[in-house]
């Protein structure tokens, strides 16, 4: 039986129409196997066409997908047609004629938890670049080289007035390197870019952080806002992030007689499900418990407002740093290694599932440790 190829349209976002091939009777996909009906062109066009170019983009882009569909069912009725070195060249055609930023978010979209919203930030800044549209048969080592510089230049989608930062820059751009990686391998692409192309290098990033002596007083300094004072001198003594904080409840406080109190609870940032000890003076300021569902620092927020107070209270208490909200949770790794304690427990005790981002923490206790001995001198 013969096998019927029709060229059809799905509505997408952004007033488009993406282009398929529905196979009647089904024919096996190529990477699976499995019976299929569908075969999606990475092509698109546009529902309204309010521009000559939109007209004329439609018109090219139809008649490729036309010339395709021709192709495609030649290929399935008429096979002798074809030798094996055109059998070859059509699929190579046809592959070059799929979107990357499609297939890029297809990927993006098998990824999970924070790893998953990373992909999607990174699919931002793609889509930016190209419009919606680059063909796998345009990708070459001057296009990426393009999109790495675009990362470096652009500005932040949070903050229209700020650089996008290196490291976010590097985030992103491991991300395409790894589709590009994903794509030779399956051979959607058949030149490997993602070895021809180096990474962005990461910055150093400073972590500042509070002396033991200055966060005794901010303890003695008032704030204007007394919830925020409790939980980021709270974040100092546990380490823990301000979204796990501020979504804390107290449920997730509890009691062991004879080995105190801890925290369990799933982080917010990597999904990860913890058991944390917190001694008594972090539990003391959690004030009076209240009902399980309760947050323990209800009416935590934040906001530029908020950062206001946290300022004010910072320069109040006579330190001249410029402390975040964050750098609590920075003071607290810090101090735990210039204490002794060693950075395996450190990293636990921060959640991080790879060592390597605690030890910054530790080349910044070093570094501390050099400028200390310097300090004595003597007249030789």
């Amino acid at each position: 039986m013969a096998t019927k190829v029709a060229l059809r349209q799905k509505k997408i976002s952004k007033g488009r129409k993406s282009l398929y091939l529905d196979f009647y009777p089904p024919i096996p996909h190529s990477e699976t196997g499995e019976p299929t009906r569908r075969e999606f062109l990475g092509l698109y066009i546009f529902e309204k066409t309010k521009t000559p170019i939109d007209k004329k983009h439609n018109t090219e882009t139809l008649k490729i997908a036309k010339s395709i569909r021709q192709q495609r069912e030649n290929f399935l009725n008429k096979p002798e047609i074809y030798s094996h070195y055109e059998k070859e060249q059509l699929k190579i055609k046809e592959r070059g004629e799929k979107c990357f930023v499609d297939y890029f978010r297809q990927l993006a979209n098998k990824r999970k938890n924070s790893n998953h919203d990373n992909w999607v930030a990174a699919l931002n800044y793609l889509d930016a670049f190209t419009n919606g549209t680059l063909k796998f048969a345009d990708l070459n080592e001057s296009i990426v080289e393009d999109f790495k510089e675009y990362l470096l230049t652009t500005k932040s989608k949070r903050s229209d007035k700020v650089i996008l930062s290196t490291n976010s820059a590097v985030s992103y751009f491991n991300k395409v390197k790894a589709a590009l990686k994903q794509a030779y391998k399956d051979g959607t692409l058949s030149i490997d870019l993602n070895s021809r192309v180096q990474p962005i290098k990461v910055a150093e990033t400073r972590r500042e952080f509070l002396t033991l002596e200055e966060l005794n007083k901010l303890v003695k300094t008032p704030c204007n806002n007394s919830l925020l004072k409790r939980s980021a001198l709270f974040s100092a003594l546990t380490g823990l992030r301000f979204l796990d904080i501020q979504k804390m409840v107290w449920s997730e406080v509890g009691h062991i007689e004879g080995q105190g109190y801890f925290l369990n609870f799933s982080q917010k940032k990597t999904k990860g499900v913890e058991t944390l000890p917190i001694s008594e003076q972090a539990f003391a300021l959690l004030g009076e418990p209240k009902e399980p569902t309760i947050k323990v620092f209800d009416g935590l927020t934040y906001s530029a407002y908020q950062n206001k107070h946290l300022f004010q209270w910072i320069g109040a208490a006579g330190i001249t740093k410029d402390i975040t909200f964050h750098c609590f949770r920075h003071t607290y790794a810090t101090l735990q290694l210039f204490n002794g304690t060693d950075i395996y427990t450190v990293s636990k005790m921060l959640g991080h599932k790879d060592l390597k981002t605690t030890q910054i923490y530790a080349k910044i206790v070093d570094e501390a440790k050099r400028e200390a001995t310097d300090r004595i001198k003597l007249d030789m």
